[in-house]
């Protein structure tokens, strides 16, 4: 009897191992210029109405992803504000025979005017050049290719389909802040999109090395 509850017991402690260990993984995380996102205390989210969908995601998806976010950024203390200059626009890598227009070989559009509406189908990765293009493309809901260095450092991760990617973005001084990406918010490599736990999986694993830490009463809660 006695090992046979032994037994029992090391089958559920393995089991319980394998369901809490997360199914994403972080491909980056990164704060950019030397930005102290304790200093800010304000928040909003990217609106459909300020940007685009990525091709195949569907408004239900956007604010479960927007959800999400949001009480990752309110258990850290921040409060949404819809005319903080601190915005967090949303990216998903996708198929590039969605796009209308070429990728890689085009310069990116002229700025536009300070969160107006983009423009339209230009909402590539602000990378390449004259040459091949990867077969997955980031597509960011408003144009990264504003705020962005094109300068900066490829993350050769986030170029497998199904990537979210996040951006924490300082929209007056045009400067990005935080960026971060998880793979991968797709079921088995599909066309389908987690359901509402999965979703929030994937956006706490965005978060896992964001510098700004829980606030306590929300800490012991995940404890």
């Amino acid at each position: 009897m006695k090992i046979r509850k032994t037994l029992l017991a090391l089958t559920a402690g393995i089991t319980l191992s394998m369901t809490s260990c997360s199914t994403f993984s972080l491909v980056n995380s990164e704060v950019y210029n030397n930005a102290n996102l304790a200093d800010f205390h304000t928040f909003r989210i990217i609106t459909p109405g300020e940007g685009k969908l990525p091709p195949g995601m569907e408004m239900v998806t956007y604010y479960n992803i927007a959800a999400a976010i949001r009480e990752q950024m309110v258990e850290r203390g921040y409060v949404e504000d819809p005319s903080s200059p601190i915005v967090i626009n949303i990216g998903l890598t996708v198929k590039n025979e969605v796009y209308t227009e070429p990728i890689g070989a085009l310069a990116p559009p002229p700025p536009p005017a300070p969160m107006g509406p983009p423009p339209g189908p230009m909402n590539w990765f602000p990378y390449g050049g004259p040459g091949p293009v990867p077969p997955y493309t980031p597509f960011f809901m408003y144009p990264r290719s504003y705020y962005w260095n094109p300068n900066a450092q490829v993350v050769t991760g986030i170029y497998k389909e199904g990537v979210l990617t996040m951006d924490i973005v300082n929209i007056q001084s045009k400067l990005a802040l935080f960026s971060s990406s998880v793979a991968t918010i797709l079921e088995n490599g599909d066309s389908q999109f987690r359901n509402l736990t999965g979703i929030a999986e994937a956006v706490k694993t965005l978060f896992e090395k964001y510098p700004v830490p829980l606030l306590p009463q929300y800490k012991n809660q995940k404890n």
